[in-house]
């Protein structure tokens, strides 16, 4: 029992001084650990209609970001390289052995694809961002970060952004907004941020500091009022909805750990349910429903404003060929066949399938959607294992990470319930993608360093 007394403490001593060792300022953060650079696109000041690769348009900026990648890519080889061993434990290195396999799968569908140079170079994107997600899962299992302050180090990223985005708006609005018959103003935010990514990112974060006691109660409220707001001025239903199943699990989550949260929690949930019936009573119910859905049509809201008839060609394509079309090109040069759009036409809407999950079975077929899927129900499995164990139980010394894999939990949530509407997730020099990526590396790492602590704690509990 002494013994076990004493491995706490020192545990805790350690923790404590890592912690310390592991928090930086901000522009030391991103030196650092310059994967979180990827979180920021970077931004791209052209028009919403981008280029097209399977023309052979490029720019300027096309040659930035793969610059941005390529060179913390080969940071983290070298890194890699010059490690004396890697030790990542065999939990997390079967995720990164099946993300390895799904890009694999990528780069075969080259072979087949109607541009095997453009369906290799987006593979070859692929597997540099895995590099640098794997060389900040290595660095970090031995020398854990202040995860907390990741966290809010991303925030500050996405803040930034959305900064960014709003000054875009004196110089050339129609980069990042957009004017509809219905709908009205939105904030889109182009290539230059994806406001339906960041302002969510913004609001969990927030609010999950605000429940949990992490930062200052006026600033987490500060931060969540800007999240909420810019996320409604997005006017996009799957951020919308996205964002509200994530706060409710969060909510949720809250509650189960006490009986008073949990009573706030019931009691602002019949507040809620009481002020929407007012609400439905004072202004009708059919008025919200026409604003909701921006007086899109009957049709329109059953095809997923035009989404459905293109996953069903994806799932009738498919379905004769198990191997898909090719990656992230065979997609658009396919469906231009289909519906014979010119090759001049602006594709930018067409461009994927608006569904991360349809997209990736166009890519790569049946076997890269259950690898897929199969990733990511292993990497949910693994962040709930620690994120459920009651506080009663689990050391004080790792309430932190606890705190921070919990928020991270969070995100992913949101980057998966967004996924059925929106691709970018899935295809690279996409902000999206690389958020996905940060946020699934914190997860990983976290769960490696409490897989670690775990251990030790299991050995000195019989010594």
């Amino acid at each position: 029992m002494e013994q076990s007394a004493q491995w706490v403490k020192d545990n805790e001593y350690e923790v404590h001084a890592a912690r310390r060792r592991g928090r930086y300022p901000f522009l030391k953060f991103l030196f650092r650990y310059p994967i979180f650079l990827l979180a920021f696109g970077p931004p791209v000041f052209r028009s919403n209609a981008g280029i097209d690769a399977t023309k052979g348009v490029i720019d300027v900026w096309s040659f930035f970001q793969v610059a941005l990648l390529a060179a913390i890519a080969i940071r983290a080889m070298y890194r890699l390289a010059s490690a004396e061993s890697i030790l990542i434990p065999k939990q997390v290195r079967s995720i990164l052995k099946l993300a390895f396999l799904l890009g694999l799968l990528f780069l075969a569908s080259a072979i087949y694809s109607p541009s095997r140079f453009v369906s290799a170079a987006y593979s070859f994107l692929y597997f540099l961002g895995l590099i640098c997600m794997v060389e900040f899962i290595a660095d970090v299992y031995k020398y854990p970060p202040d995860w907390i302050q990741c966290l809010f180090h991303l925030r500050l990223i996405a803040l930034l952004l959305l900064g960014l985005t709003l000054l875009t708006l004196l110089f050339d609005p129609t980069l990042v907004l957009s004017i509809e018959d219905v709908a009205g103003i939105r904030l889109r935010g182009g290539a230059v941020a994806p406001v339906t990514v960041i302002c969510p990112i913004i609001a969990i974060i927030s609010a999950y500091s605000f429940l949990h006691g992490l930062e200052s109660r006026g600033r987490s409220v500060l931060f969540l009022f800007v999240g909420l707001t810019s996320t409604l001025i997005t006017q996009s239903r799957g951020a919308e909805l996205a964002l509200l199943l994530s706060l409710a699990v969060l909510g949720a989550g809250w509650a189960s750990t006490g009986k008073r949260p949990a009573y706030f929690f019931i009691s602002s949930f019949i507040a809620l349910m009481l002020s929407s019936a007012l609400v439905l009573g004072v202004f009708g119910g059919d008025r919200i429903w026409y604003i909701f859905n921006r007086g899109e049509s009957a049709e329109g809201i059953a095809s997923a404003s035009g989404r459905t008839p293109v996953w069903q060609f994806v799932y009738q394509y498919c379905l004769a060929h198990p191997q898909g079309m090719g990656y992230i090109v065979g997609f658009r040069m396919r469906l231009r066949e289909t519906l014979a759009i010119g090759a001049d036409s602006n594709l930018v809407y067409l461009g994927n399938a608006h569904n991360v999950y349809v997209q990736v079975l166009a890519d790569a077929g049946w076997l890269a959607l259950a690898i897929y899927i199969l990733m990511l129900v292993r990497i949910i499995l693994l962040g709930w294992r620690f994120v459920k164990k009651s506080p009663l139980v689990t050391l004080a010394s790792i309430s932190a990470p606890r705190h921070a894999l919990g928020c991270a939990m969070i995100l992913l949530v949101y980057c998966c319930a967004n996924a059925t509407e929106a691709a970018d997730f899935s295809i690279p020099l996409k902000a999206q993608f690389y958020i996905q990526d940060i946020i699934i590396a914190i997860i990983l790492g976290i769960s490696a360093r409490m897989l670690v602590t775990a251990r030790a704690r299991y050995a000195a509990s019989y010594e």
